[in-house]
């Protein structure tokens, strides 16, 4: 009876352990990325790409295996405000900007990177009235998933869409719109599920900027193909826009983002577990906005971004949550 006793406490000190000691930890690689913002990032064999930002910025690779930076090609033209995501063994960015603050244009085609190649593709075109940025994307069953975002830069014309893009024809499906409008934020697909977390309705045009986020979660079900909004309980505890949105164990955490709040970026990480509700998982070193955060085999790396609402400071700084 002692002996059980005993070794129940173990694993529960064990399993304590385990949740405690998920911290992040400021790397220093050799080289540096670029300093920059609203950038995307991608995992490809085993290495992190961080693609895109405002201003003409290069592709760069991180080997965790060597600790290192490397540059590659630039991109053929400006790209910002995406949500990449790795599919084929190629790195693919759809509904992101071109252009400067706050008229930034929709980039009208789909773009892919090939890592092994170090080239980039021009792909598809993007329907004339389906163009928009700072939208999320996701991709589920070999199809990709584009969910809301905004068509004039951060002036007007936000938007409640969701498309289905099929990357093999080219085709476009125009789905049931969310509950609302939703921008500047990132999109997660757990358990069939698609979230959509985060975010604001960005309106330079009336004024609005940092202070117009959402709590609300809005969940869409690929299988009864409608939108729900989960109950209060299960609002976002910290409202931000700019975060980043990852798979994590059973659900998936939010990290970073900017708000009307507080003028630092934020560096609150927030796990969400479909059905039991949010939880403080931790606290990146340094708060940032405008990046993505990608998993590499079971470690969690966030690179670049801005350090506090706004544009400024670019960051090129990296972090590991091991």
């Amino acid at each position: 009876m002692k002996k059980r006793t005993y070794l129940t406490f173990l694993f529960q000190f064990m399993a304590l352990t385990f949740v405690f000691a998920q911290e992040w930890k400021t790397l220093s690689p050799e080289g540096e990325c670029t300093a920059r913002h609203e950038c995307a990032a991608a995992a490809w064999d085993g290495k992190l790409y961080l693609l895109g930002g405002r201003g003409m910025k290069p592709v760069e690779e991180y080997d965790p295996a060597d600790d290192r930076w490397s540059v590659r090609s630039t991109a053929p033209l400006e790209m910002h405000h995406f949500q990449a995501v790795t599919y084929n063994d190629k790195i693919y960015v759809i509904g992101a900007f071109t252009g400067g603050y706050p008229h930034e244009t929709p980039i009208p085609n789909v773009y892919i990177y090939d890592p092994v190649e170090d080239k980039w593709t021009k792909s598809h075109a993007v329907p004339e009235d389906r163009r928009r940025g700072a939208a999320g994307v996701v991709v589920h069953k070999d199809k990709f998933y584009i969910v809301g975002g905004i068509e004039d830069g951060h002036w007007a014309d936000n938007r409640d869409y969701l498309d289905e893009y099929d990357p093999k024809t080219g085709e476009w499906k125009k789905l049931p719109d969310l509950p609302r409008v939703r921008d500047h934020f990132q999109a997660v697909v757990v358990d069939n599920k698609l979230y959509a977390v985060g975010g604001r309705k960005s309106f330079a045009k009336e004024g609005v900027g940092f202070e117009s986020t959402y709590a609300e979660v809005d969940v869409f079900d690929f299988a009864a193909q409608k939108w729900e909004t989960l109950p209060d309980e299960f609002h976002l505890p910290t409202e931000r826009a700019g975060s980043s949105t990852v798979n994590y164990r059973e659900g998936f955490i939010i990290a970073g983002g900017e708000s009307g709040n507080q003028v630092p970026a934020h560096d609150e990480v927030e796990f969400f577990v479909p059905g039991k509700g949010w939880s403080l998982l931790n606290r990146m070193e340094r708060g940032r906005h405008g990046f993505q955060v990608v998993e590499i085999g079971g470690n969690y790396y966030v690179a670049a971004g801005c350090g506090n609402r706004g544009g400024s400071p670019e960051l090129n700084s990296l972090e590991v949550m091991r």
